[in-house]
């Protein structure tokens, strides 16, 4: 609750923002000159990606809030039963065992959606966000590739095999090796301690 709190008071905050950049472009661009109108566009462009970046972390948060509905209607979602030091963050020693459960679930089954979920979620328990991300966006995939009709081939891609080798492929498979892909290809980094989520 207190995160969805946290992001609508951003959104909130960055939508006002927006808005007043907007409306200084427009300001400048109706002044005239050359100056003027080249500024203005320049800052007109800057509110539309914001608002297009907004727009798809929305997108994505609420899918993954979908998802996260979805599987805990069935029963799924992990339990939150990681060591903390004293000081409430997550124990290091516990977040990378929970990781090695969920890298060796996934690896398993690649193309089920609920072990990347899960995932995502030992990704951000050791604070490992951009990858969590990845996992999350794979999760999101695989979710909507299993609700739409199958194609006519049937057939999966061998891109969708984990490898078990350490080694990079094409896979998005999840690997302690440290070797990247364009997805989740790694464990998480050793350089950022782990908090609770």
């Amino acid at each position: 609750m207190r995160a969805k709190i946290t992001y609508t008071v951003t959104a909130a905050v960055l939508v006002f923002y927006f808005v007043l950049a907007g409306s200084r472009g427009v300001l400048l661009i109706r002044h005239g000159t050359l100056l003027t109108v080249t500024f203005g566009g320049a800052v007109l462009i800057l509110p539309l990606i914001g608002i297009w970046f907004l727009w798809k972390n929305t997108q994505f948060v609420r899918r993954a809030n979908a998802l996260a509905a979805e599987l805990d209607a069935e029963g799924g979602l992990p339990v939150d039963d990681l060591a903390r030091t004293p000081s409430g963050r997550i124990d290091r020693d516990s977040a990378d065992a929970a990781f090695a459960r969920r890298q060796a679930e996934t690896e398993d089954t690649p193309d089920d959606w609920r072990c990347w979920f899960r995932l995502a979620v030992a990704y951000q328990d050791a604070r490992d966000t951009p990858r969590a991300r990845k996992a999350m966006q794979r999760a999101i995939a695989l979710h909507n590739t299993a609700t739409r009709p199958p194609s006519r081939s049937g057939t999966s891609s061998p891109a969708d095999a984990p490898s078990r080798s350490g080694t990079s492929s094409p896979a998005d498979a999840p690997s302690r090796s440290g070797t990247s892909s364009s997805n989740v290809t790694s464990g998480p980094s050793d350089t950022s301690s782990p908090s609770g989520v």
